[in-house]
């Protein structure tokens, strides 16, 4: 197959996941969605031969995120309810979302292009050792910080099952 036809299969393989995600009711199925439009982002990726960020994609996000999602939904038993009706509030966000939406595409479609906004050599992240070295040193105290909010995150799941499971038991 060509490159375009890829790309048109992976973005809308994308886009149809992303629309699964906010237009379906049960939890689970949305996640399965969100699985599938994170396919077609890693697609997209290696289309452009980032191929560390495709594999990390699928691997962190398909593999970990998407599986504790799923984990949380089964543990809490969460059950899709109806809908409440939009309020003000929604109405105006999704508004100005809307015209921000639109007025990047309206920006894009009349500059024609993006590169001219990138630099010119490689990037810092172009190879593997200049990421690790990166991650080891720059970013070290970020990715840490990160790990230990998803470890409290994974103990208050954890509490929060125990607290349902106590209540449904009668004790």
């Amino acid at each position: 197959m060509t490159a375009n036809l890829m790309f048109y299969v992976f973005t809308a393989l994308t886009a149809l996941g992303a629309l699964g995600v906010v237009f379906n009711r049960n939890t689970v199925n949305a996640a399965m969605c969100f699985l599938l439009s994170l396919v077609g982002l890693a697609g997209l990726f290696v289309l452009l031969e980032a191929y560390l960020l495709a594999v990390l994609l699928v691997f962190v996000y398909a593999g970990a995120v998407v599986t504790l999602f799923l984990f949380i939904v089964m543990l809490l038993d969460v059950k899709g309810g109806r809908r409440s009706p939009f309020t003000k509030g929604t109405g105006l966000a999704a508004t100005v979302a809307a015209a921000l939406i639109a007025l990047g595409l309206l920006s894009l479609y009349n500059h024609g292009r993006i590169a001219a906004a990138l630099p010119a050599g490689p990037g810092s992240g172009s190879s593997l050792k200049g990421y690790a070295y990166q991650l080891f040193t720059t970013y070290l105290l970020p990715v840490q910080i990160v790990g230990f909010l998803l470890l409290m995150a994974m103990l208050g799941v954890i509490v929060i099952s125990k607290r349902q499971a106590g209540t449904e038991d009668g004790k």
